[in-house]
């Protein structure tokens, strides 16, 4: 895959962190605000596509899973 591609999930999955570190931050859920963190950073240490679309659809989904 090309470097587009990756910049281009990078974008979408620090855009769904941030609205979960923002969302996390105003209703004081933990979970939310750290898997916001999470996919914020982890676009910054992975040039893998494959391995950057599996660990933000996992850590985008994390939220629906585990409710505190």
């Amino acid at each position: 895959m090309d470097i587009g591609t990756t910049l281009m999930f990078s974008m979408l999955f620090g855009s769904i962190g941030l609205g979960y570190f923002i969302y996390g931050k105003k209703q004081h859920k933990f979970v939310p605000l750290l898997a916001g963190i999470v996919l914020c950073i982890c676009p910054y240490f992975m040039s893998n596509v494959y391995a950057l679309v599996g660990v933000g659809i996992f850590v985008t989904a994390v939220p629906w899973f585990i409710r505190l």
